[in-house]
């Protein structure tokens, strides 16, 4: 375990840290606060030749303090305009910590569109993999201030997930108030045992961990395996630790028994695949009868017009949709080559058919093998 952890740390060479809400809200620990902490502990990193990103909440955190507020408003304008009043303190934090510490950060606000799209997806990845090219530490956070439910990612364990695939990262560093992933809740059984290693996140049993929310965060533990699961299909490993804990990042890099590690899967997903999968918001579905669903399931084969049976949603051409089986059930999801205009017109037909329907061919398959994943 021991060898498998340090050989996993030793291959890591680009890391993304996610900093929770309850890490950024707690007192200093020995007179230095989790800015001060981070700063000193990444500079270490990076002078070993890593590159780092962190994703941090506390935006709505820092407001809240700052307002005077009992506890996190419920409406979202009055969220926005918390995080508006906490956004600044948080950088200028991680600014003056780093700056001490000699190093440089930079602020990056993302929303869902931004990473749904692919062309802001690529732009994002651009300026990011930049800023780690000069030597800068990007500060990534959800763009709270205009972020609507619909655009939300629903918290930043899943920012943190999709940036890993944003920025190519080997390793995902999740820091929390809590020591890892237990077999039980550990704030409800004084005898649960933390797991050191979770070889499989597909079935580590997600849905028996709830984890308790506290009132300055929006994530429990189940989050943060979810966040674990999708990294390790972009092939990166993930480790929950305690980042109240000081000097945690110098401990899981000397390869000591911080947090838990999970394994990142072998028949990882390509970048693009990833995106597909977890990144991009589907626009609509196609039914797929049972024959073409065995084949895009058992045999690698792609979506042809013939083994659609209708199509919901109104979507264009390029856009990611879902295919799902006879009973609604999605099974895989993939960026779709004719609108749903289209598809509606050349559903249930041969390839050879196409250009006699509509005038045109512009691919004999809906959606390439290699544009669709199967779930």
């Amino acid at each position: 375990m021991k060898d498998l952890r340090k050989g996993i740390l030793k291959k890591a060479r680009r890391i993304v840290v996610k900093v929770g809400s309850a890490v950024v809200a707690a007192p200093p620990v020995d007179g230095l606060d989790i800015f001060g902490r981070l700063a000193s502990e990444i500079n270490a990193l990076k002078e070993t030749g890593r590159e780092v990103a962190v994703v941090s909440s506390g935006a709505i955190a820092l407001g809240v303090r700052k307002l005077g507020l009992k506890e996190r408003p419920v409406a979202i304008p009055e969220r926005q305009a918390v995080a508006a009043v906490g956004q600044g303190s948080l950088m200028a934090a991680y600014d003056s910590a780093f700056s001490n510490a000699g190093g440089h950060v930079a602020q990056v606000l993302l929303t869902h569109d931004d990473l749904g799209s692919r062309k802001r997806f690529l732009n994002a990845r651009n300026t990011l993999t930049t800023l780690l090219k000069f030597g800068i530490v990007p500060v990534i956070n959800e763009n709270d201030t205009v972020a609507v439910e619909e655009i939300k990612f629903g918290d930043n364990d899943a920012l943190s997930a999709l940036a890993t695939n944003l920025i190519e990262a080997d390793l995902l560093i999740i820091l929390s108030d809590i020591d890892g992933l237990f077999d039980k809740d550990p704030k409800v059984h004084s005898d649960a045992k933390k797991l050191k290693l979770v070889e499989d996140v597909d079935s580590a049993g997600l849905e028996r961990l709830t984890g308790a929310t506290n009132s300055l965060g929006t994530g429990g533990i189940r989050s943060k395996c979810e966040a674990a699961r999708k990294a390790a299909h972009f092939g990166a490993a993930t480790i929950i630790a305690n980042g109240n804990m000081p000097g945690v990042l110098t401990a899981i890099f000397n390869g000591e028994d911080a947090g838990t590690l999970f394994l990142p899967k072998e028949d990882r997903l390509t970048s693009r695949k990833h995106w597909i999968a977890f990144s991009a918001r589907p626009s609509g579905r196609v039914f797929v009868d049972d024959g073409a669903r065995e084949a895009l399931l058992s045999k690698g084969r792609s979506l042809l017009p013939s083994g659609i049976k209708d199509v919901d949603g109104a979507f264009d051409a390029g856009e990611v949709i879902h295919c799902v089986d006879s009973s609604g059930m999605e099974f895989a999801r993939g960026l779709s080559n004719y609108s749903s205009f289209e598809i509606q017109k050349i559903k249930g037909m041969k390839t050879a058919e196409l250009v006699k329907v509509l005038g045109y061919k512009v691919y004999d398959e809906v959606i390439h093998r290699d544009n669709l994943v199967v779930l």
